[in-house]
């Protein structure tokens, strides 16, 4: 076996689809990305069984743990956006039944998804990231309006795709903005907003894959612009130099591994006029559908949709997950190999 001395993670290289054993695609569930997920497994579904690999999908809100205990599969696809697919719940439900999964382990799913305790740590190790305040009701807001001024970001702690987000310009804007957030459950997030380049650096095993810039007619990158407009536009690379890609590369990385992410996700910047990056997020399940981020970066790296899903399912092959069960005959290698 022979290890990449550059990164911390290390590739599992599998090289035939029956290695991977009977796969399970979880899709679905009953978040707010519901209909995202399906899509998302969907892709990853076809994409898998084209490759040869013997994967159904599973949509938990459709079935019982105690009916998936006893399905015999050998490992998960994890394609459940949101909370209970993304947010350490479901992850800790494998774990404890012994179950091999893609991507990130219980506690850095858990606090990925928090997008507050994420800024307390990006802010522990001077990550750079926006000022933000905690708030639990209207009153929290405009003590964090005063201090952070307008524009203002407005976000529920716990959601992705940016369900539940607004962009606040007036003060009259507030309360609503708020109440909209707040519909997830306490805490919510404000943020100053970051007027500039919104930009996106995709993860896998350890590397960072090429920028993408996005440009978006809408107010910013919400849930309509992400799955829905085909009038966003995507750049990528989204940098204009080498030095300037390997900056966003290097803070990805690190954002990363300070949540102690692992296998596959991708984190998210805004750059203001200062050309400086700021760390929003980091996702540890991102879409996969015909409009997300991660296979168009993977794409420019000369990585197709299919050996995309194919290389997270590796994933999935790490020393805790695949203890005790079925022995497979794995290489070890240096990624770009």
């Amino acid at each position: 076996m022979i290890r990449n001395s550059k990164s911390k993670e290390t590739r599992y290289i599998v090289s035939n689809a029956g290695e991977f054993g009977r796969v399970v695609v979880m899709l679905g569930g009953d978040s707010s990305e519901r209909e995202v997920s399906l899509d998302t497994g969907a892709a990853v579904l076809e994409a898998l069984q084209s490759r040869g690999i013997d994967a159904q999908a599973w949509d938990p809100a459709e079935h019982t743990l105690a009916e998936f205990a006893e399905s015999k599969f050998d490992r998960v696809w994890i394609a459940l956006h949101g909370p209970g697919g993304e947010d350490g719940v479901l992850q800790g439900a494998l774990q404890w039944l012994g179950m091999p999964y893609t991507g990130s382990r219980v506690l850095a799913s858990s606090l990925a998804m928090d997008k507050v305790r994420s800024k307390i740590m990006f802010r522990a190790v001077d990550l750079p990231t926006p000022d933000y305040y905690v708030i639990r009701d209207r009153a929290h807001a405009v003590f964090a309006l005063e201090e952070l001024g307008l524009p203002m970001i407005i976000k529920p702690s716990g959601q992705g795709s940016s369900v539940g987000m607004s962009k606040v310009f007036e003060p009259s804007e507030l309360n609503e903005a708020v109440d909209r957030a707040l519909v997830f459950g306490e805490p919510a997030l404000a943020e100053t907003c970051i007027v500039g380049r919104e930009m996106t650096v995709a993860v896998l095993h350890g590397e960072a894959l090429p920028t993408i810039r996005i440009e978006t007619p809408r107010v910013f990158y919400d849930y309509r612009a992400k799955y829905e407009s085909d009038r966003t536009l995507y750049h990528c690379p989204g940098t204009t130099s080498d030095d300037e890609e390997q900056r966003y590369a290097d803070l990805a990385i690190a954002a990363f591994r300070e949540i102690g992410c692992s296998g596959w996700g991708r984190v998210d910047f805004m750059t203001g006029k200062d050309g400086e990056p700021q760390i929003l997020e980091v996702n540890t399940v991102p879409g996969m559908t015909s409009h997300s981020l991660v296979p168009m970066a993977a794409k420019q790296h000369g990585m197709d949709f299919a050996e995309l899903c194919w290389r997270i399912l590796e994933t999935s092959f790490t020393a805790v997950a695949h203890a005790g069960r079925r022995t497979v005959e794995l290489r070890e290698v240096a990624h770009g190999a």
